[in-house]
Order: C-alpha cells, then structure tokens, then sequence
C-alpha cells in the first residue's frame, strides 16, 4: 500500500516527501535526544558550581574552627594553675550556675565531671563554651534530663582537657 503511494508520486513530489521525512527526523531527533541532554549538561554544570561554592564555604569554617580551637588550647595554659576541678567550679559559679552545681569530682588522672540540678539550659551551654574556648576544655559526656521549670535541665558533664 505505501509502496504503491510512493510507485504513483513523480520523481520531484519523491525528492520533497524524502527531504520533509528527513527534516522531521532530525527535528524528532534533535527534540527527544538532544534537547533534553543540554538541559540536563546545564543543570549538572549549575550544580557543580553551587556545591564548588558550598565547599569553599565549609572549608572555611573548618579553617576557622581549628584557628579556634588552637586558641581554646592555648589558653589552657592560662587557667593559673588551677585543676580541672577547681576551674569547672570556679567557672559554673561564675557562669550563673552556682545554685544548680551540685557536685564536681574527678574522673581519672585528667577528668572532671560535673552535676548540676535544675540548671538553666542556655547558661549550661554558655559555660561549656566558654570552657572549651577559653581554657580548651572539652565536654566529652553530655547527659540532660528536662527539670521542673521553663528551661530549666538536670545535667552530668564529663569534661576533660583538650589533647
């Protein structure tokens, strides 16, 4: 049947179908192949550069933590000879935590841990930061329990100098 449609077209009305075929192919071909392929090359090529972005950005901050982290540990050496129990005292009273802190007592030859009973949350997370930055102590045991009162936790510590 289509042979004999394409038998019964002249020679110039064959030139015109094969040459409209052949535009139709390369237009399906060009539409369903590769189009699609440069979106998606473009949209890899945008991923890369936002993920370049994001790890220069996290190496930063990497960057930044060691420079303070090798200032908390240098300021170890600063706490005038106190021990680990007295500092951690000595720095929960002074962070606001003197009514919570219950108990300090040594843990092993370089370690302290600490309890606090109805403690304020942010002031706990506030003295533990300033530990590991300004004395380069490290809490290496957190253990919380909700008390009563907005804010307000039970917590053990275990904190130890920094290597």
């Amino acid at each position: 049947m289509i042979a004999a449609w394409w038998n019964g077209l002249a020679a110039q009305e064959r030139r015109i179908v094969a040459v409209g075929g052949l535009f139709a192919l390369l237009m399906l071909g060009w539409a369903f192949a590769w189009h699609p392929l440069a979106l998606k090359r473009a949209d890899l090529e945008q991923g890369i550069t936002t993920q370049r972005s994001e790890l220069a950005y996290v190496r930063a901050g990497a960057a930044e933590i060691e420079r303070q982290r090798a200032t908390g540990v240098r300021a170890g050496g600063q706490r005038a000879g106190k021990s680990l129990l007295a500092l951690a005292d000595t720095t929960a009273r002074a962070g606001g935590l003197g009514e919570a802190l219950k108990r300090v007592e040594p843990v092993g030859a370089k370690g302290a841990r600490v309890s606090f009973e109805s403690a304020r949350f942010d002031a706990l997370a506030g003295w533990l930061e300033s530990l590991a930055r300004d004395y380069g102590v490290e809490a290496i045991e957190l253990s919380t329990d909700r008390a009563e009162g907005t804010g307000l936790v039970n917590a053990r510590v275990t904190l130890q100098d920094a290597p």
